[in-house]
């Protein structure tokens, strides 16, 4: 056993079991995370608002390299790209001609696409974590400590050590459901995947 995980048990004994708990969960999800220094694949996503009833459903391809790397396409006929290099994001709208760029907020509570590219160290800063196990399926419920966040709850499930998927819900009850399908993890993903070139005629707006 490594030294870190005999130091790790040993604090334990000096904690209460919510802290405990805390911690394995927290110990748990970094694990599953941190194995993935790239993901890429395809995604689903469906919005539904406080009492069940859908308000958008799109899909698209996803790539994401640590640290805070990402790229997340929607397909049309609601396209859109949204892009960071790991300190710039770019979304791009084509039916609108615009590019809005951004300096890349690093809180993991305003950037969920941070969880799964973003620094895992940080993780039980952010949020109060449990989990629960069933075979090969691990789901965990992340809770942000601050108040001034854009989600009151965030779930991620993993099957068989691969993230499955997502659900965020706000403070008035809507939730955005996403499905990973066909993920790969630690491939090699081209550097260009992660910057972005404002297309000629493009309006630009900086924030």
């Amino acid at each position: 056993m490594h030294l870190i995980r005999v130091l790790f048990a040993s604090a334990l004994l000096f904690v209460g079991p919510a802290q405990a708990d805390q911690a394995a969960s927290t110990e748990r999800l970094t694990a599953l995370l941190s194995k993935a220094e790239t993901l890429s694949g395809r995604f689903s996503q469906l919005s539904l608002d406080g009492t069940g009833t859908q308000l958008q459903e799109a899909s698209g391809e996803l790539a994401l390299k640590r640290p805070g790397q990402f790229r997340w396409h929607t397909d049309a006929p609601m396209e859109q790209l949204l892009v960071s290099d790991g300190s710039k994001v770019w979304l791009y709208d084509p039916d609108l001609e615009q590019v809005t760029i951004q300096t890349l907020d690093q809180r993991l509570t305003h950037t969920p696409a941070l969880l799964l590219s973003g620094d895992v160290s940080e993780i039980s800063q952010n949020f109060e974590i449990s989990h629960k196990e069933a075979g090969d399926v691990v789901d965990f419920v992340l809770k942000p400590r601050a108040s001034d966040t854009l989600f009151d709850n965030l779930r991620l499930s993993f099957r068989g050590g691969v993230i499955n998927d997502m659900q965020l819900i706000d403070s008035v009850g809507q939730r955005t459901n996403i499905l990973f399908m066909g993920v790969k993890m630690n491939e090699p993903i081209p550097a260009d995947q992660f910057t972005f070139e404002i297309p000629a005629g493009a309006d630009v707006i900086s924030e």
